[in-house]
């Protein structure tokens, strides 16, 4: 591949090879960023969607550019109350990956770095040579020497059934979104899964995934956190709550067996196994009920036909007359 590259004389935007050679930040990421640099002074207090809304950026895009540089730590928010009950958002746009208590710093207070004096050393004697074009060093090169934090090689996310049990899985995953929460809580896949029993035993002792996140993401140290998989394990052991009391399981009593009784009905003497405080077996009782019905249905076939009420009146209407 031939390059043929000339430097501009004006309207240009320095640009860090560690954001446009990047390999976790998308084209609008990217673009975006460098036009936020560019910008003057009395345009650079607008949002960070107007800015993109300019660009032609909005809608998923925009939302998918701005969750990359939050996650990398290229732009932080942090909610204010303006007074009056009003609350403001403010936006940091920076071109290096800060921390959130570096970012803090920032927008509590820039420190202004005084510029070092020329030295009274004497110009190089000789005549100008020619810029060089396109001749800066590979990006791994550049990134291993300033970048205080290189980016972790991608890993695929961790499958859901990977896991030996459901706690383990739970665990991974919060693991690994932690990032979202603070990003110096940055973790890989297998820096997820070394510490992922630790948190699994957390949910085994009854801690919601809610509280375990808040006691991990909660009270940082406020010079930032120097590695994630140290502090991550040591407040995982450290705070690890006690186990629940164990519940006395009350063992249910044997039911007692009753003794046989002698059945007090008619025929040969037999016994039976009474559950009350019953007299005669099942099959005895099913036969007084049976002759106890067949009775009441004698009784009742011997009663006179059913007269109507109508005829009864007539009836009577004419013994009264009779009477008189």
């Amino acid at each position: 591949m031939l390059r043929h590259a000339i430097a501009p004389s004006r309207r240009f935007t320095k640009a860090s090879h560690d954001v446009v050679r990047h390999p976790r930040l998308g084209s609008d990421a990217k673009i975006l960023l460098l036009y936020v640099q560019g910008l003057p002074e009395d345009r650079a207090g607008r949002a960070l969607s107007e800015h993109a809304g300019r660009l032609g950026i909005t809608g998923r895009a925009y939302q998918k550019a701005k969750k990359q540089l939050v996650e990398h730590g290229f732009v932080h928010e942090r909610r204010r109350q303006a007074g009056r009950g009003h609350w403001a958002t403010d936006q940091l746009c920076s071109n290096v990956p800060l921390t959130e208590e570096e970012a803090r710093r920032v927008q509590e207070g820039p420190v202004v770095a005084h510029a070092p004096q020329p030295s009274a050393q004497e110009r190089t004697v000789g005549r100008p040579g020619a810029r060089p074009v396109g001749d800066s060093p590979p990006v791994e090169e550049e990134r291993e020497k300033n970048c205080p934090h290189p980016p972790s090689e991608a890993e695929p996310e961790v499958e859901p059934d990977s896991a030996p049990d459901p706690e383990l899985s739970v665990s991974g995953r919060l693991l690994l979104s932690l990032r979202h929460a603070a990003p110096q809580l940055h973790l890989g896949v297998r820096e997820a899964q070394g510490l992922a029993e630790l948190a699994a035993e957390w949910i085994r002792r009854g801690i919601t995934t809610t509280d375990l996140r808040r006691a991990l993401t909660s009270e940082l140290p406020p010079d930032g956190v120097r590695s994630a998989v140290g502090f991550l394990r040591h407040r995982l052991v450290q705070k690890l709550p006690e186990p629940p009391a164990p519940t006395a399981a009350h063992a249910a009593a044997p039911s007692r067996v009753r003794e046989l009784v002698p059945c007090a009905g008619p025929g040969e003497d037999h016994v039976f196994r009474a559950v009350g405080d019953e007299t005669h077996c099942a099959p005895c009782r099913q036969e007084e009920a049976r002759a106890f019905w067949a009775a009441h249905a004698a009784a009742y076939a011997e009663q006179p036909p059913h007269v109507p009420w109508r005829e009864r009146v007539a009836a009577l209407a004419v013994n009264s007359a009779e009477s008189t």
